[in-house]
């Protein structure tokens, strides 16, 4: 079967290439939106990636396969579990991935094909089952080695080199032109593959995960102590690449992660708010506002879906009413989304985060699938700057100071800010992480807030501290400037 879908994607895929015609530039259209809509064609051969949207017009073979096995599709209910698979004769089929007796008799493609697989193992990632993957994080390998710890560490507490970088989806529905995973993974609108358990996923990362930390034993600086303790996992950033919302049994892998006593660190796109909405409860959920505006948005995001912008103000929406912790994380690209801070301000305004994450881009390197330079990464003084302006028009639209500067991490060019009225208590912070208070109030099952679990923030990592997020007990290593030859060329 896979080699008959095969066959069929690479006819689609001769049909298009026979059948494009020359696209003309249009002068009314700013350079951000053309580089939209050309950075796929100037890709050559070997970087392509596969765009299971365009598969899903031509690809008929799940249906088929589906109702030859006797398999009712239920085509009203809508559940987080169900997805839609686009077909010729009825374009809205859906199909319950909870289905014990779907997931054994649909013919479901895997989302790994050679292609994705070749391009993600070569970046360093280990891959799980048949849409899944986990990495290991430079600041993991940082604070190994007694070298600090990431801005998590320093806004909320989290035990760097405890902390395991995955994903249960690598699909993602948009192509941001500052991804650093030089768009490698597939894409889609919704889940169109084979489903692996969360039992499974969670106990292959944790395995690859370790795996990777004991190919760290005696490289200098990484204490027996500290390598004893990353063998056992206390967080979990879901945050890898893709999309981790759309994931079928997204609720039942967190909750198997907090069984272990693994806090949630979950990431999203915005552009599933029923997702958001039936979501359970994480440690930390965040939510990517990557523009103030529907027309920066389109050009940041380069986004699949037609409605990307009401999918993005309904996520905003369902953020406001969720009861964890909740995060606007900000992305600031010059010349591309730092100016509209009103915007930005009215749309924090309608999500009510707990925290504003401000971070300037990081530069990936040249690649036809980045169209973004050196000069597009603001300096970290220019990401303090914008984030006191919006803390200013924030709280000029509130009508009172809530908002405030509570922390910043100056290695990772990114600043906090935070709800003063939750988490500044008699005028100390309070942004870190009660990690046991967490699992133990998961555990007892009542229902609890934001407010319920936090932790006093260290002074050292307290906004104007002379540390600038720094955690004094970790050795800071400076790269040797290279000296001025003195003679020769």
């Amino acid at each position: 079967q896979f080699n008959l879908w095969l066959k069929s994607l690479k006819n689609v895929s001769a049909t298009e290439v026979t059948s494009a015609s020359p696209k003309l530039t249009d002068p009314k259209k700013t350079a951000s939106e053309q580089l939209v809509e050309s950075e796929s064609e100037d890709e050559d051969e070997k970087s392509k990636v596969l765009d299971v949207e365009d598969l899903g017009k031509n690809y008929t073979g799940t249906r088929r396969s589906i109702k030859k096995a006797g398999v009712t599709i239920d085509d009203k209910s809508k559940s987080q579990s169900v997805i839609e698979v686009e077909d010729e004769n009825d374009p809205s089929i859906d199909i319950d991935l909870t289905d014990p007796q779907i997931l054994k008799t649909a013919d479901l493609p895997e989302m790994i094909t050679p292609v994705v697989r070749k391009g993600l193992t070569k970046q360093g990632y280990r891959l799980i089952g048949s849409h899944s993957g986990v990495k290991l994080c430079r600041w993991t390998k940082a604070m190994l080695r007694g070298r600090g710890g990431c801005y998590k560490h320093t806004f909320y507490g989290i035990t760097s080199y405890q902390c395991m970088e995955m994903t249960p989806s690598l699909a993602c529905a948009n192509k941001c032109v500052f991804c650093w995973r030089q768009h490698t993974n597939p894409v889609g609108k919704g889940w169109r593959w084979k489903v692996d358990s969360p039992d499974m996923l969670i106990e292959e990362a944790v395995k690859k995960h370790q795996t990777m930390i004991k190919m760290l034993r005696g490289v200098p600086g990484v204490t027996l102590e500290r390598y004893q303790e990353a063998m056992t996992i206390r967080h979990c950033a879901l945050s890898l690449v893709g999309e981790p919302i759309i994931y079928p049994f997204i609720n039942q892998f967190v909750d198997k992660l907090h069984e272990r006593k693994i806090s949630s660190f979950l990431v999203t796109n915005a552009q599933f708010p029923e997702k958001i909405k039936s979501l359970g409860v994480v440690t930390q959920l965040y939510v990517s506002v990557d523009a103030p505006t529907k027309e920066q948005l389109k050009a940041v995001d380069r986004p699949l879906f037609e409605d990307f912008w009401e999918r993005f103000v309904d996520s905003i929406k369902e953020l406001s009413i969720k009861g964890q912790r909740t995060v606007f994380r900000l992305t600031l690209i010059k010349q591309w989304n730092m100016d509209e801070i009103q915007n930005y301000a009215k749309l924090a305004l309608l999500g009510k985060p707990n925290f504003i994450e401000i971070k300037g881009v990081t530069y990936c390197g040249d690649s036809k699938t980045n169209p973004l330079t050196i000069k597009n990464t603001p300096f970290h003084e220019e990401v303090i700057t914008f984030s006191q302006a919006l803390c200013a028009e924030l709280n000029k639209l509130l009508d009172e100071p809530i908002y405030d500067m509570a922390s910043e991490h100056e290695h990772s060019n990114c600043v906090l800010l935070a709800d003063s009225r939750k988490f500044k208590i008699d005028g100390v912070w309070y942004t870190w992480i009660d990690y046991p208070k967490f699992h133990d109030l998961i555990s007892s099952g009542k229902p609890f807030t934001s407010t319920d679990y936090v932790a006093k923030t260290p002074e050292w990592a307290v906004y104007g501290n002379k540390s600038r997020g720094f955690d004094p007990e970790e050795t800071r290593f400076l790269r040797k400037k290279a000296k001025a030859p003195t003679q020769g060329c």
